[in-house]
């Protein structure tokens, strides 16, 4: 059996991945590339869940990469991501340390996992065109009828479906045929959290964090320049606070709406992660509520298991 590459600990929002995986990163004196497609947003800090206080682990600061590397209002995708990681990876390799990925952005993880071949796909302003007109569920319905890899768990606007149309039509005629790099073989983790303790976990953590400021951070964002559409394009927390902002929602309905789409969104994450399995990928899950030193423990025998 081969030497594990790498530790993957994934799960959906609110399921306590981030704060287990800096532990156990203590643990092994080594690093973390994260696996969240809106922490790489500078300022986007409380509505992404940012906690960087969690990679400070009994006094020392846990390193971390693919955070904070790209201005609210750019629209980054897997492409780079995919370039971003390994150029991590293989940093953190060459000190000899076993890197951990964090995250629940399973289209990040898989694309680093299976090392698949990504195009750079440019935008397709006819097609834009022709699909500016449709709903989200329209344009939900468009996307399914694909068959290949495409993240459908971050599809909560429609500007994001149309980009993901996009990207599949450009795939369907300029298909790549080979891997841009070597699949890694990586022990996967997943944490397993209760759905009604997830749902619970989720509610709380929403009023926490608008409790904490989230919409001024919304606010502040726009203040400096960002347009209203491309936070809006981000979903979730950026969306409906938008949303409130510029008026269209009252604080009532962007709370109730932003609550019911999280948890639409955790469930999307875990359909992801079933599917990983599906196409081959061993997830080795663990009860989201042990405590996180037995956690620790359980990973490092199933690294044990591995000779390690």
């Amino acid at each position: 059996m081969d030497a594990y590459q790498l530790i993957t600990v994934l799960g959906p929002t609110a399921s306590g991945k981030t704060t287990f995986a800096a532990a156990l990163a203590a643990r092994l004196d080594t690093e973390i590339i994260s696996a969240d497609s809106r922490q790489i947003y500078r300022s986007m800090d409380i509505g992404t869940g940012k906690d960087l206080a969690d990679y400070t682990v009994n006094g020392k600061a846990i390193p971390y990469h693919l955070i904070d590397i790209c201005d609210p209002g750019y629209k980054y995708n897997v492409f780079e991501y995919q370039h971003d990681f390994f150029r991590a990876y293989e940093s953190i390799r060459e000190k000899g340390k076993l890197p951990v990925l964090c995250g629940g952005t399973g289209m990040y993880i898989e694309a680093v996992l299976k090392g698949y071949k990504l195009l750079d796909v440019p935008q397709n302003p006819e097609l834009r065109e022709s699909l500016k007109d449709k709903s989200l569920p329209e344009l939900e319905q468009i996307l399914a009828s694909y068959k290949t890899l495409h993240n459908k768990t971050d599809v909560d606007t429609a500007q994001r479906a149309i980009r993901a149309i996009e990207i599949e039509e450009y795939y369907r005629n300029e298909a790549p045929d080979a891997n841009e790099y070597d699949p890694i073989n990586s022990l996967i983790i997943g944490i397993d959290i209760d759905r009604e303790l997830r749902r619970e976990k989720i509610s709380r953590r929403l009023r926490t964090r608008l409790d904490e400021g989230m919409v001024d951070e919304v606010r502040g964002i726009i203040d400096s320049g960002v347009k209203p559409e491309d936070l809006i394009y981000y979903g979730l927390e950026y969306k409906y606070l938008t949303l409130y902002i510029i008026g269209e929602l009252s604080y009532e309905e962007m709370v109730s709406q932003l609550e019911i789409a999280i948890h639409q969104f955790a469930k999307r994450q875990m359909t992801w992660f079933r599917g990983m399995e599906r196409r081959g990928s061993i997830i080795h899950w663990i009860d989201a509520t042990l405590p996180t030193e037995e956690k620790i423990e359980k990973t490092l025998e199933l690294l044990r298991q591995n000779n390690i």
